[in-house]
């Protein structure tokens, strides 16, 4: 649980990679866990804060443990370092995955996993309009063909399935964006205050705000009568879809940035999409096999290109 620090040559990081890579896989799989949860009559409120009640104990554990080890990340603990890192936790990890949450009632695991994948580009373009990183358009190919994609997928599911469409693609697209800013702002907090102790910190904060948050609606009464799946696949989304993925990307982002990062994501979709067909039993037609194709296309050709440009900004 040690400060990672970020590799002097991030494209030749192959730990750096393979924490990112990881991480994407595992946090994609939420989607499956949180659409059995529905299944089983599970609110959205109560859902994530069973997630986050499985979590919140794991990460206090870890944090304890971080102190004791060194001492000296007491000094941390000041104003100044500790609310912008709340701050940044709460955006990606209470307001990001409510939104994602939420659309999940209105969408498919498929084309939600999808659509939230674009959350790369939305780094990139946030990255070069407020935190001056270099954009090149030779990315600009691969971002269209990616999101000619999701047009594709967005026109079959209009046709074959309206309902709830618009508005579960605003909040799935809306949690991409939040979690675009999330990526680009965790990378100052953890040069501040190192991956483990930020992770714990962004972490512990959403969790407590996402179990006020369905104690103020639900009640306790809500978590209390849920049915025994629903506290198993709880127990799966708070450790395999919350803790272990937010400490491997999180070390990923400290290793080879936030653009190296995000541009691993591809592999989380393919993982969502094959257990979404197989466990959940969603159709997938001609359709989603080139509308998945095209976002996996033009997410390569996006890779290629984002690693081009940091090879030769290296």
């Amino acid at each position: 649980m040690a400060t990672i620090t970020q590799s002097a040559n991030p494209v030749a990081d192959p730990l750096g990679y393979s924490f990112a890579i990881g991480g994407a896989v595992l946090f994609s799989s939420k989607a499956i866990f949180i659409k059995l949860a529905y299944a089983q009559g599970a609110a959205t409120e109560v859902l994530l804060a069973l997630r986050m009640l499985v979590a919140l104990p794991v990460y206090l554990m870890i944090l304890l443990v971080l102190l004791r080890r060194n001492r000296k990340l007491l000094r941390l603990f000041t104003p100044r370092l500790l609310v912008p890192a709340m701050l940044v936790g709460l955006l990606g990890y209470y307001v990001s995955s409510y939104l994602d949450f939420a659309a999940l009632n209105f969408i498919s695991a498929q084309y939600g996993r999808l659509v939230l994948f674009t959350y790369p580009f939305f780094v990139v373009l946030f990255g070069a309009l407020f935190f001056r990183v270099p954009f090149s358009w030779r990315i600009l190919p691969g971002m269209l063909i990616a999101y000619g994609g999701i047009v594709l997928l967005f026109g079959w599911s209009f046709w074959a399935e309206p309902d709830g469409l618009l508005i579960g693609t605003a909040l799935v697209l809306t949690a991409a964006v939040t979690f675009a800013l999330y990526q680009l702002l965790a990378k100052g907090q953890m040069r501040g205050l190192g991956t483990g102790l930020f992770t714990c910190i962004a972490m512990s904060t959403a969790a407590v705000f996402a179990i006020g948050q369905s104690l103020l609606i639900t009640g306790p009464q809500a978590l209390l009568s849920l049915p025994q799946p629903v506290w198993l696949l709880g127990l799966a989304l708070g450790i395999f879809s919350t803790v272990l993925p937010s400490f491997m990307m999180n070390a990923a982002i400290a290793r080879i940035g936030a653009r190296a990062n995000s541009s691993t994501a591809a592999f989380g979709p393919l993982l969502t999409i094959a257990f979404a067909v197989v466990v959940l039993g969603e159709p997938f037609t001609i359709y989603h096999g080139l509308g998945t194709a095209l976002v996996l296309l033009g997410a390569t050709l996006f890779t290629r290109a984002e690693q081009r440009l940091r090879a030769q900004a290296g």
